[in-house]
């Protein structure tokens, strides 16, 4: 038996992982798994340990992560995908495989093939609900929304909060979500470049702001706008295509490519292009010159529109 797990969502692939392997330690000890490295083992060593029959217990499982990232490793793989004796559980965790390769295509035809996709804004926080209610707790839908919002969509993140606001009080408020949490400079990055390119000045202004009382510096957010602006490109020269297709060839977020979708509507490539130009420039300013740098990241944000 040979499977692949995969998939941007690390939080469910890993859960996925644990729940497999250890169901097979309780059945059959843990001197029956083994964990490997695809970047570290040898191609000789893949086809060893593949073939290899179980020790002193009935069966044996095998688990290989990121065999993709070399490339003797994984052509030895493929060849000895044919050979895995009934009595090996093979396990083959790819975290960010390429899925136009051939490899990719080789594992999809030959093993079970399980993908764990990030969730987006809705489907996270209910799952932040139903987390809190297994935990004997209480979050409604739109503290959840609140919450996801505020933190991001990186799900591990979410039930690491969900779980420390749960030992505070069991009932969830967006009280306590202000009190215990703090936002994600990230996401608040997004909304800022929203705001700027609607010519909210006022909105853009606060939350500048509010990245600055977070403590993070100009130049700091400055990198993350200019992270944006990059997405933003890609995404508009991408055209037609699906938030999928774009995520899966730009290594992106799905869930950040689907925001920024909105966002590419009501730009063109050409304005685009003169932002990225001006922040450019900035950003050498920034790095090169004696500026204050709050006066020229709000002069630039604020003449965006």
């Amino acid at each position: 038996m040979a499977m692949t797990l995969t998939g941007a969502n690390s939080f469910l692939l890993k859960a996925e992982l644990k729940r497999r392997t250890n169901a097979f330690v309780s059945e059959f000890s843990d001197m029956a798994l083994e964990r490997y490295d695809g970047e570290a083992i040898t191609p000789e060593k893949v086809t060893e340990t593949i073939q290899a029959l179980p020790f002193l217990t009935a069966k044996r499982m095998v688990v290989l992560r990121n065999v993709s990232r070399n490339k003797l490793v994984a052509e030895k793989l493929l060849e000895a995908l044919h050979d895995v004796p009934e009595s090996t559980e093979l396990i083959l965790v790819e975290d960010s495989p390429d899925k136009r390769t051939s490899f990719y295509k080789n594992l999809q035809k030959n093993t079970d093939l399980l993908e764990f996709k990030e969730l987006d804004e809705l489907g996270l926080a209910q799952w932040a609900q139903q987390l809190a209610k297994a935990n004997n707790g209480q979050l409604n839908r739109e503290d959840a929304l609140y919450l996801v919002r505020r933190v991001g969509v990186n799900q591990l993140l979410v039930a690491s909060e969900v779980r420390k606001l749960l030992s505070y009080d069991p009932i969830i408020s967006r009280q306590t979500i202000d009190l215990l949490t703090e936002p994600t400079p990230q996401s608040s990055v997004f909304d800022l470049l929203d705001a700027a390119m609607s010519g909210n000045n006022q909105k853009t202004v606060a939350l500048y702001q509010e990245q600055r009382q977070q403590k993070v510096e100009p130049m700091a957010i400055m990198g993350m706008f200019a992270w944006q602006l990059h997405i933003l490109a890609l995404v508009k020269a991408a055209g037609s295509r699906s938030a999928g297709e774009i995520a899966s060839q730009a290594k992106v977020s799905p869930y950040v490519v689907g925001k920024t979708q909105r966002l590419a509507q009501h730009s063109s490539l050409t304005q685009i292009k003169q932002w990225i130009h001006r922040a450019a420039q900035l950003d050498v300013r920034l790095k090169r010159q004696s500026i204050d740098g709050d006066e020229a990241m709000m002069t630039f944000l604020t003449s965006l529109h």
